[in-house]
């Protein structure tokens, strides 16, 4: 097949970015042509004045109609196009008859800031309501800046951009399909298809047999790191140690009031990350918000890795196969401090031992390139068979 991809890459490279060129990667290594349509967002001044291009760039879909006439796809697979690209693009595609596939990486068409996040919470206001409630609260950047993301997301969501003008969704979890089916898109019209990671290898030592216990993301209140460390603060599990990955505004804050069983190691180059998840014990993923797929999570299980997370949005389905106590109910629920309790059950080595294989297992039969690549093939093949 001969395949287009469509991306806006951000300001600063993310999972996305990430995303894309893996999966470009895996295509052509099946034998398949890809070719990457794309714009970029800049900051400063520039970026302010391609905001206000968001809801509509003529400019993106001109390029994007000279590109298609030499590249001549078979399908186009949409990733991001916000805020330089716009969706103009989308309306272009149908107007080409190009049959287009998009990928969910996040909540942005019912959501102004993406993450269904406000005040440090989950929030779903808009994704039956108005997206214009976003701009009583700011939820992007700044009032005016949340006025322009809100605005966009009302427009196509009142002419049916989205809805009507995308042949087929690509959503990561199924509670990303149950969000956007709410926010007004057909059913009929979404996949679940996960993110892949490449194999890294067999384990270094047996996960019960390790005694570190490792976090690995942004250093922010929405991942909850604060949360974790006072949880690990007020009863550390006994014999355990913890290595923080990662970086952030909260990293200061953090190292001040870390016990001696708390390691920071910041920022590590990716290639350096597999290793340590192959020789750790379980991983904790505290995060508040409903998250797409952590693709930190996958690479744990890749590496035969328990993650004990909340049981909150899309964690909740895709930590479930490891058993119910590894997932971490909402403060007062059950315990005062659910995270000290869940952090106790860390210490029990047959569990342990048995949710270490159930991680790779769920791997092995999800989150392989082997399994994504047969889903890619799928999904394209439908609408290039319904648009023919």
């Amino acid at each position: 097949m001969n395949v287009l991809q469509i991306h806006t890459k951000y300001q600063q490279s993310g999972g996305e970015d990430t995303v894309v060129a893996a999966e470009a990667g895996l295509l052509r290594d099946a034998g398949h042509t890809v070719r990457l349509f794309e714009e970029h967002n800049h900051g400063g001044t520039t970026g302010a004045a391609q905001l206000a291009g968001a809801l509509w760039n003529p400019r993106s879909a001109r390029r994007l109609e000279s590109s298609i006439e030499v590249t001549r796809p078979d399908v186009a697979h949409l990733h991001n196009t916000w805020f330089a690209m716009s969706s103009s693009v989308v309306r272009r595609l149908q107007t080409l008859k190009v049959p287009t596939v998009m990928t969910l990486h996040n909540y942005r068409l019912t959501c102004a800031n993406a993450l269904l996040l406000r005040d440090g919470r989950p929030c779903e206001l808009c994704v039956t309501g108005s997206p214009l409630q976003a701009v009583r609260y700011g939820c992007y950047r700044s009032r005016p800046e949340t006025l322009v993301a809100a605005g966009a997301v009302a427009l196509h969501r009142r002419i049916g951009t989205w809805a009507h003008k995308v042949d087929l969704f690509l959503a990561l979890t199924e509670f990303m399909k149950s969000i956007m089916v709410r926010a007004g898109l057909p059913e009929s019209k979404i996949v679940v298809k996960p993110n892949f990671t490449a194999d890294p290898g067999p384990r270094i030592h047996p996960a019960e047999q390790s005694d570190t216990v490792v976090f690995v993301g942004r250093l922010s209140e929405e991942k909850g790191a604060l949360r974790l460390l006072e949880s690990w603060s007020a009863a550390p599990p006994k014999g355990l140690r913890l290595k923080i990955i990662g970086d952030g505004p909260l990293r200061s804050a953090l190292e001040a009031q870390a016990p001696s069983s708390v390691e920071f190691l910041g920022y590590l180059p990716h290639n350096e990350v597999p290793a340590l998840l192959r020789s750790a014990r379980a991983m904790v993923f505290p995060s508040t918000w409903y998250e797409g797929l952590p693709m930190t999570i996958v690479e744990a299980f890749a590496a035969g890795l328990p993650v004990l997370a909340n049981d909150l949005g899309a964690m909740a389905s895709i930590v479930k196969p490891l058993g119910a106590h590894w997932l971490v109910p909402p403060a007062g629920t059950t315990v005062a401090d659910p995270w000290v309790d869940a952090l106790a059950r860390l210490t029990d080595s047959p569990a342990v031992q048995e949710a270490s294989v159930q991680a790779r297992a769920t791997y092995e039969a999800t989150y392989t390139p082997q399994t994504n690549l047969v889903a890619l093939e799928d999904a394209y093949q439908r609408v290039i068979t319904n648009t023919s």
